[in-house]
């Protein structure tokens, strides 16, 4: 028998081939163009409905997750605004599901679905929260599961977050393969979904997308039910989009149509997330501008053929904190709500934080998840790893850090502000990511009409923007 060649170049030419016997699914039948595709029919493949994806995540302790109101918190906040100002926070604990944060939806669907039809086994590529929850899922479900981790720089240095996800990964009975930062990730990904056969349970599938939305739909519900009203701004921390797209989507769903969508990404300008200098000189191993911009301008660029997380079809406004302002709000809701949740988690709540300020007292401002924390998840674990690293962590304006030289923590609340991202200058970079993929000149009207709804704009805009 000939055996394949498993070099890096024929293995990435082989990725559809790959994909397509590894998720039941042939992304052929949604493509129409380089850049255009069948968005709805292609999420609508998954044959769930909410009320499936609801009794699929219930079976395996997944969802209907506590809705919080930070009362001392909110009470903080309207101290340091105007009057009538400060909004009602609240927060959707994600920490209680299996595993211990959102991710679990995405990992149940996507384990539900590997054993409907018949896979032994599930396969995905992390250094996130949601290898622990495919673990997780994988364990209750009877399947195998394989973690590929992205762990070490060249000198084996680990940044301790992503150590403790794969202490967590195999706590559950998962095998974790770790490797040192590069492009070898999605590559050692395709080589052991085609070796072993296991289904991919990639976070940027349809599958995964699809469980993120019962987390929206509850967040609308829980508070209309308890409020009489829709959360007037839900604040996502914003990655790789899944968080985004599938939270969207589920307020979408429940009819939350005027409900604001607030990205949040911390602040990592000038470090290069696949640079081997630059992998342990961050505290933040996901939520941040290295994975949230790049993701929103082209979200085409992972191990599936189309990105089912497409956050610039549902973001209104693009929020960037610092990392001492995370630390500091995570330090504050522990010591004023008694709620000691990951900092990778307070992402959001620190940006809600700087919104509630804006908003009026009778409006409801609604962060949408928490995650686990505990080991080198632990904010304390990530600022002793800084210093250790050559970081400087002091107390004094957060305005003044420098993301991989210093982590500067306020002294007081009202110095946790925030910034707005420009919003449209990321939707004129996604359509000159376009034009590389297919030049201006070609576009179909589909293709405008594709991304004009990809950038959550009209037709006219488009054609008012087409990259040079």
């Amino acid at each position: 028998m000939t055996q394949k060649d498993m070099s890096y170049s024929a293995v990435m030419a082989r990725k559809n081939e790959i994909m397509k016997s590894s998720m039941g699914i042939d992304y052929g039948d949604f493509i129409e163009s380089p850049i255009a595709f069948d968005y709805e029919k292609m999420m609508a493949e998954t044959g769930y409905t909410m009320e499936d994806i609801y009794r699929i995540q219930h079976e395996t302790k997944v969802g209907n997750t506590p809705l919080y109101e930070l009362r001392n918190l909110t009470e903080m906040v309207r101290k340091t605004c105007a009057p009538g100002k400060g909004a009602r926070i609240l927060v959707k604990d994600e920490a209680a599901n299996a595993s211990g944060s959102f991710k679990a939806r995405r990992a149940a669907v996507s384990a539900y679905t590997a054993l409907r039809l018949g896979y032994k086994g599930v396969v995905a590529a992390t250094s996130g929260n949601y290898g622990a929850g495919v673990a997780s899922q994988a364990a209750q479900r009877g399947l195998k599961c394989i973690v590929v981790q992205e762990v070490y720089d060249s000198r084996g240095v680990g940044q301790p977050e992503i150590i403790e996800k794969g202490r967590a990964c195999e706590a559950y009975g998962a095998e974790v393969i770790k490797l040192t930062v590069g492009p070898e990730l999605f590559y050692m990904q395709l080589r052991t979904l085609e070796e072993t056969g296991f289904f991919n349970a990639s976070l940027y599938t349809p599958f995964a997308i699809r469980g993120v939305e019962s987390l929206g739909a509850e967040i609308g519900e829980q508070v209309r039910s308890r409020y009489g009203q829709a959360p007037d701004a839900v604040v996502i921390t914003h990655a790789g989009g899944g968080n985004l797209t599938g939270t969207a989507r589920g307020l979408l769903y429940v009819g939350c149509e005027s409900t604001r969508i607030v990205a949040c990404s911390v602040d990592l300008s000038g470090l290069h997330m696949a640079s081997d200098h630059d992998f342990n000189r961050k505290s933040f191993t996901t939520g941040h501008t290295g994975f949230g911009v790049p993701f929103a301008v082209w979200p085409d660029r992972v191990d599936v053929p189309r990105n089912a997380a497409r956050s610039l079809r549902y973001m209104d406004e693009y929020q960037l904190v610092t990392q001492g302002e995370v630390f500091y709000i995570t330090e504050l809701l522990t010591k004023v709500e008694g709620l000691e949740r990951g900092p990778a988690g307070n992402i959001s709540l620190t940006a809600a934080v700087t919104l509630a300020r804006q908003m009026d007292k009778d409006q409801i401002v609604v962060v949408q998840e928490t995650e686990y924390t505990g080991a080198g998840k632990h904010h304390n674990s990530q600022l002793s790893f800084a210093r250790e690293n050559g970081i400087e962590v002091r107390r004094g304006d957060p305005r003044e850090s420098i993301p991989g030289k210093s982590i500067i923590i306020p002294e007081h609340l009202d110095q946790v502000l925030g910034r707005v991202q420009d919003i449209d200058r990321l939707r004129r970079e996604y359509l000159a990511n376009a034009a590389k993929q297919l030049p201006v000149t070609q576009w179909t009207e589909n293709d405008i009409n594709f991304l004009a709804a990809d950038v959550k704009k009209d037709p006219a805009w488009v054609r008012a923007n087409l990259p040079a």
